[in-house]
């Protein structure tokens, strides 16, 4: 017979917000959402680069391994994704200021109007499925959101069964 100490019951709430999230992550995630996005704003990407596209628009040029903790891949799998929206001309790299040896990505003007579309899409999109809510209700949700992707990053970052953590802040960087 097994010793092992019984785990504390999970709250009946923790369980919904589970499933509600996995749901949510689903239908935003699946292949057919996708082509429906890419059809709708006239942007040929496949899944991986469109969130790698949309991820380099949110602020000043990264390097690529900035971007890859960012997204929490494998610097293999950003540069696999870099390549092909170079080759759409959606990217380019320039020299890293701060380090000649190394280089950063930035949006080109197709990439640039390639996220606009695709964000005014998901805008679009995002307001009808929301249209019953009000302004103060949006506000909340918006609020909570925040506040669950900080905590999702902080204990992301935090050791797991004792090892080190990667010592990365949210924007990759040490």
């Amino acid at each position: 017979m097994s010793s092992r100490p019984t785990a504390a019951p999970v709250p009946t709430d923790l369980i919904e917000i589970e499933r509600v999230l996995t749901r949510i992550a689903y239908l935003a995630g699946r292949a057919r959402q996708h082509e429906r996005l890419m059809a709708e704003s006239g942007v040929s990407l496949d899944r991986a680069a469109a969130t790698v596209l949309l991820h380099i628009a949110e602020g000043d040029p990264l390097r690529p391994g900035v971007l890859a903790a960012r997204l929490s891949v494998e610097a293999s799998h950003v540069t696999r994704q870099l390549r092909q929206l170079e080759r759409t001309g959606h990217v380019t790299r320039v020299p890293d200021p701060d380090d000649r040896r190394a280089q950063r990505v930035r949006l080109t003007e197709a990439g640039l109007d390639a996220v606009h579309r695709i964000q005014e899409v998901r805008r679009r999109g995002m307001e009808m499925a929301l249209s019953a809510w009000s302004p103060g209700e949006l506000r909340q949700l918006a609020l909570f959101l925040h506040r669950l992707l900080d905590d999702f990053v902080a204990h992301a970052e935090s050791p797991v069964d004792g090892r080190p953590s990667t010592g990365l802040s949210r924007e990759g960087e040490k």
